[in-house]
């Protein structure tokens, strides 16, 4: 077999021509969609082009950091050279299988991808003895090492949060899941002693400003305990936050940041409505001007659904319509800050002296358990003037900038999980015997395993590259966007996996590999439903110009 410094050259070759052939497609898209104007029309390509661009900037990420990680992670070239054959391998066969809707020909994809070099690449980078030594590692060490940080402070928050995640969380984790708890008190205080909420809020309103790798590398390693009650935590603060510093006025920014990066307050985000989902412009529930005890403010009246933790909470970022006129749509909302009380349980009756009430009935659910997801009846809610943010008709953008960081912690959520089972099936390999020797010395089980860790390598490195392109540039959607994408696809393959490397014992709800498969359930579908973010996320935004990424 060639040597590791070969492989990681072809496997460049590789990807170069992999990137080669997906721009072409890319840029046969947008002639066909009228530079994403029409996409509608080709929905199921749309789809494809989304998932081989996401796919594509996962390899070339994975192989930037094989290749700055030589000699400190002794997995990264194996698990970034099989990557780049696995997608490189689907994607000739599924370009090559439509290559007119793709609006490519037969010399394009003989010069790129079907290639004898780049085949001769593919079959030795798939080839199964790779997975299974991959595979053979990962259950000796009951997992995969750590990844190599460049930045002290980012591996020293990794420690600290891994320590905290593991001595605090991960012991009542289990418990939480199966009571339907509510996450404790005590779990949230130690987090605000720890700093977690203001990871990403500047220093000079009282956060660390420690950027959104580190909000990432906190949020997978609160994951790997548990989704729920660890790692969705600091989601709703990181996504108000984001809309206060994107248009909140100084004040607002004095008022309410100091408070979200201690942990004073808990916030929830409310934008989903019974009939109005992924399509946030057409939000009805209305806020309407009018004053209260003399002061100026609006009433807010309407029902809201899935508004997660908005009984605990102690304010709700809630999208409004402050334009009748529906025609409006997007310019047509606002985002407040609703204050409440707090209250546990399943359900609540927040009432105001004035007469406003909000009603909220938590809708049982399967999995993501721990802080409760909620529908709300609003009759009337007084809010003050100056808890509208950025103005009166700008809620559904600072929401959307707040969205991007929302998924981009989903892509560290999901890569958490995705390790919490992965270790699980690993440690259960070593433990469980059948027919005479651990399940782990089977060679179908290291080749799962060994797949298994190359997906989650290449979401975790995916991931981290979005973090450092949103610190950059913090109005970009779709790295974002992709890597929740990818993300929650590999958590979801993962889970499932592992789920069956545990025999009938994967059933068992006693068993946390139970948890994390129906944790894994909801992360294609919030922030985001995944045929949404694919067709007008970053379908579109790919379309709609020549890519950039990579």
């Amino acid at each position: 077999m060639a040597d590791t410094a070969e492989e990681l050259r072809g496997a460049r070759a590789a990807a170069g021509q992999l990137r080669r052939i997906v721009d072409a497609a890319l840029a046969a898209g947008r002639e066909r969609t009228a530079n994403g104007r029409d996409i509608d029309a080709h929905q199921p390509h749309t789809e494809r082009l989304a998932y081989l661009a996401t796919e594509t900037l996962a390899v070339e990420t994975l192989l930037t950091y094989a290749e700055l990680a030589e000699g400190r992670d002794p997995l990264a070239a194996d698990e970034a050279i099989a990557f780049a054959g696995l997608v490189a391998g689907r994607a000739r066969g599924q370009i090559g299988d439509a290559l007119e809707t793709f609006g490519l020909s037969e010399a394009q994809l003989e010069e790129t991808l079907d290639a004898a070099e780049t085949r001769a690449f593919i079959r030795a980078a798939t080839h199964d003895g790779r997975f299974d030594a991959i595979g053979a590692r990962v259950v000796e060490w009951r997992g995969t090492p750590d990844c190599y940080l460049e930045g002290e402070e980012e591996r020293m928050t990794r420690e600290a949060v891994r320590a905290f995640a593991r001595a605090e969380v991960t012991p009542i984790a289990q418990r939480i899941h199966l009571g339907d708890e509510l996450v404790p008190e005590s779990i949230l205080s130690k987090m605000a002693e720890l700093g977690f909420f203001g990871l990403a809020v500047p220093v000079e309103y009282g956060g660390q400003g420690m950027g959104n790798l580190a909000m990432i590398l906190t949020t997978e390693e609160l994951s790997v305990a548990s989704l729920a009650a660890g790692g969705s935590l600091t989601t709703r603060p990181e996504i108000l936050t984001k809309a206060l510093l994107g248009g909140g006025s100084e004040e607002q920014k004095q008022s309410w940041l100091p408070r979200l990066a201690a942990g004073e307050i808990m916030a929830a985000i409310s934008v989903t409505e019974p009939d109005t989902g992924s399509d946030v412009a057409s939000v009805k529930v209305r806020a309407e001007r009018g004053e209260q005890d003399g002061g100026a403010g609006w009433f807010i009246s309407g029902a809201k659904a899935w508004c997660t933790f908005a009984g605990r909470a102690d304010v709700i970022a809630m999208l409004c319509r402050t334009d009748p006129d529906l025609s409006k749509g997007a310019k047509g909302l606002s985002l407040f800050i609703v204050p409440k009380d707090r209250f546990q349980g399943h359900e609540f009756v927040m009432r105001q002296a004035g007469g406003g009430v909000i009603e909220g009935k938590a809708d049982r659910t399967p999995g993501y358990r721990g802080m409760h997801s909620f529908t709300l009846q609003i009759e009337r809610y007084f809010v003050p003037a100056g808890n509208l943010i950025g103005g009166e008709g700008s809620g559904f953008y600072l929401q959307m900038n707040g969205f991007a960081a929302g998924r981009l912690q989903t892509g560290g959520r999901a890569t958490g999980l995705a390790q919490a089972a992965l270790e699980a099936a690993a440690t259960y390999a070593n433990e469980r015997s059948q027919f005479g020797q651990p399940i782990g010395r089977y060679g179908l089980t290291r080749y799962k395993l060994g797949r298994m860790a190359v997906e989650i390598a290449a979401a975790r490195q995916l991931t981290y590259e979005a973090a450092r392109i949103f610190d950059r540039e913090e109005s970009r959607a779709i790295e974002p966007s992709m890597a929740k994408l990818f993300a929650c696809d590999v958590a979801v393959r993962t889970t499932q996996e592992a789920q069956i490397l545990h025999g009938g014992w994967g059933f068992a709800e006693e068993f946390p590999i139970c948890r994390y498969v129906l944790d894994a359930l909801v992360l294609p579908i919030f922030e985001g439903v995944k045929p949404v973010l694919e067709l007008k996320v970053i379908g579109r935004a790919l379309l709609a110009r020549p890519s950039d990424l990579g």
